[in-house]
C-alpha cells in the first residue's frame, strides 16, 4: 500500500470528477481519496463529488494493488495539474 498527501490545485467539479474516475478506472489497484475525516473510492463518481474538493484542500491518496505506484503517480499528477 502506498500513500501520498498533496494540495489540490483546482476545485473538483462534476466534469473533472468524471475525468478523474475514468483515470482511476484504468488501474487494478484500489484507490481511495481522503479529505479530513471523509474517504471516497476514486472509482466512484458520487464518492468523489461528495468529498467536495476545493482548491487548496489537502488530500491523501492511497493505492493498494499491483500497479499502486503508477496509480499514485497519475492521481497525484491529476490533482496537481491546474
Amino acid at each position: 500500500m502506498k500513500q501520498k498527501t498533496l494540495t489540490v490545485s483546482s476545485s473538483l467539479d462534476a466534469r473533472t470528477a468524471a475525468l478523474f474516475v475514468q483515470t482511476a478506472g484504468k488501474f487494478q489497484s484500489t484507490i481511495k481519496i481522503q479529505l479530513d475525516n471523509k474517504e471516497a473510492n476514486a472509482k466512484s463518481i458520487m464518492g468523489m463529488i461528495s468529498l467536495g474538493l476545493l482548491e487548496g484542500s489537502d488530500i491523501t491518496i492511497t493505492a493498494d494493488g499491483t500497479d499502486e505506484d503508477a496509480a499514485i503517480a497519475e492521481a497525484s499528477s491529476f490533482f496537481s495539474a491546474g
